[in-house]
């Protein structure tokens, strides 16, 4: 068995590769999945926001009672992540994760700890995650994930592929980059972006190289230590308890779980339809946003949860197929450190909501409402399709002997030869005039070989003056000859003629005549004779 699979595969590399667009499909397939499940993510997020939050907004004095009030900011935050993603998309991820990977980590501190030391920052459900700016809000937490994937990313491609920096460098490196960042996640607290971020980066050292072993014993030791940290909070360990026994409290603290699990258990198989949702009417806080999932399953039932469960692998499927042909592993890592997050951050939110583990008020990805949030996913996909447009074909040996032959460059009687160095074609060259195109130095004065002697008068070769001709004589006249319409040939033979009546005798040899040559009165003598 495993010798047919090893012919089938060879067979399978032997065939010409397809092209789509004219670029390999291995290149191109996964790019444009990538983007069609991100375009139908984000389309359905836009028919279930607008589903969900048309009551509330109706209903809402602050939304001037229009129940698309949601729906038009969402569509004005795609624009502007669409907008930022096409621009990281078109600038090669080198650029972000080495040249200017330090201002936008610095830039990012610096927003985070703008929410804890200024009063910009709103305290919402237990913890102060916002800055104020208008009319909007920004959650930094939100733009510091992907800075952590970015900087992750330059760091272990630079220890373990190229090997620019040593171990201590990189560890002090990596923890100051790490460590600061979700250090003040913690301040603020941000427990659900610190959990997202550090199983992320497990992620992407797993793909570096490190042993699973290695990676799931620290993963046990960090849940350990970070459920001793969790207690220590009033609000997170009543979150706890409310996970563990949500209908103990389930008009106060299990309020919302019980809600959403009204919601699942309405929808069964098919939904009620979309639209159709009763725990939209003020039945669920938060319908639109950490609670989505829920909507989603009384709307479109079992069938569309799986639908959304499909596009996200259709998207890390895409996104991995992309970092399996990165170029170095810098790209690599972002393409599926940015993957694992969205998919990380997708069953954070839907464990929550399913009362799998307590609630972390993490969005759904591209569906959730929120600026930040959707942003912020943009962005990955963005540097996500950086990496693919920066993928190129792997290097073959039939590429590295092509590589190493040398063409003629410019016009065929320029004088620059066969030896000159050049990677381009030039112009068509009757194969007799090439030897003209070569100088003696090319093979010394008396080495030159026959083959590319110049004729006599009588048609022979002549061997003393193939040196002075080699340097002197131009191109043979008549190899290349214009007819009376202006269009060129090049005559690569002898005559046809001469070709079907076989070599002539020395007797019948008359002096030379070029294949083409014409006469005054415009007869072919070759031909005549």
């Amino acid at each position: 068995m495993r010798g047919t699979a090893t012919s089938r595969d060879a067979r399978r590399r032997g065939r010409a590769e397809k092209s789509i667009f004219g670029v390999p499909e291995r290149f191109e397939k996964p790019r444009l999945l990538l983007y069609l499940a991100t375009f139908m993510l984000v389309a359905y997020g836009l028919l279930m926001i607008y589903s969900s939050s048309s009551i509330v907004a109706l209903t809402g004095a602050d939304t001037d009672h229009n129940p698309a009030y949601y729906l038009i900011r969402q569509l004005m935050f795609i624009g502007i992540g669409l907008a930022v993603a096409v621009v990281i998309a078109c600038v090669d991820y080198h650029f972000w994760a080495n040249k200017f990977i330090i201002p936008i980590w610095l830039f990012t501190v610096f927003l985070l700890g703008l929410v804890i030391f200024s009063s910009s920052g709103t305290d919402a459900y237990g913890a102060t995650r916002w800055i104020q700016i208008g009319a909007f809000s920004l959650q930094p937490s939100e733009f510091a994930k992907v800075t952590i994937v970015l900087v992750t990313a330059s760091l272990c491609g630079r220890y373990f592929e190229t090997g620019e920096l040593e171990q201590g460098r990189f560890v002090g490196l990596m923890a100051a980059a790490i460590v600061i960042p979700l250090g003040l996640f913690l301040l603020q607290p941000d427990k659900g972006s610190t959990m997202i971020c550090g199983l992320t980066l497990l992620v992407m050292f797993y793909f570096c190289g490190v042993p699973g072993e290695a990676v799931g014993a620290v993963t046990f030791g960090l849940a350990v230590i970070f459920f001793g940290y969790s207690m220590r909070d009033a609000y997170s360990r009543q979150r706890f308890l409310t996970f563990l026994n949500p209908w103990a409290d389930r008009y106060g603290n299990g309020y919302q779980l019980v809600q959403g699990f009204y919601a699942f258990g309405s929808g069964g198989i098919f939904g009620v339809g979309i639209g159709a949702s009763r725990q939209k009417y003020s039945y669920l806080p938060m319908a639109y946003n950490d609670f989505i999932f829920s909507i989603v399953g009384e709307e479109c039932g079992l069938v569309g949860t799986l639908a959304v469960l499909a596009l996200f692998a259709l998207l890390f499927w895409s996104a991995i197929q992309i970092a399996r042909n990165a170029p170095d592993l810098t790209g690599r890592l972002i393409a599926a450190g940015s993957a694992s997050l969205l998919i990380i951050q997708l069953f954070v939110n839907i464990c929550g909501v399913l009362g799998i583990m307590p609630m972390t008020g993490k969005p759904v990805p591209f569906m959730s409402y929120g600026g930040s949030s959707i942003i912020s996913c943009l962005m990955l996909v963005g540097l996500i399709a950086s990496v693919s447009r920066a993928s190129h074909l792997e290097e073959t040996e039939s590429d590295r002997r092509r590589r190493d032959l040398s063409v003629h460059r410019g016009s065929a009687y320029d004088g620059g030869g066969y030896g000159s160095e050049s990677g381009q074609v030039g112009e068509p060259v009757p194969r007799s005039a090439r030897a003209y195109g070569r100088t003696a130095s090319a093979y010394g004065d008396d080495a030159a070989p026959s083959n590319i002697l110049p004729f006599n008068r009588g048609g022979q070769r002549s061997s003393a003056q193939g040196t002075s001709a080699l340097r002197q004589s131009p191109r043979p006249e008549g190899r290349v000859t214009t007819d009376r319409n202006g269009r060129q040939r090049i005559h690569l033979e002898e005559d046809a003629a001469d070709r079907l009546r076989g070599a002539r005798s020395s007797s019948h040899q008359t002096s030379y005549r070029a294949p083409g040559y014409r006469s005054r009165n415009g007869r072919d003598e070759n031909r005549d004779r």
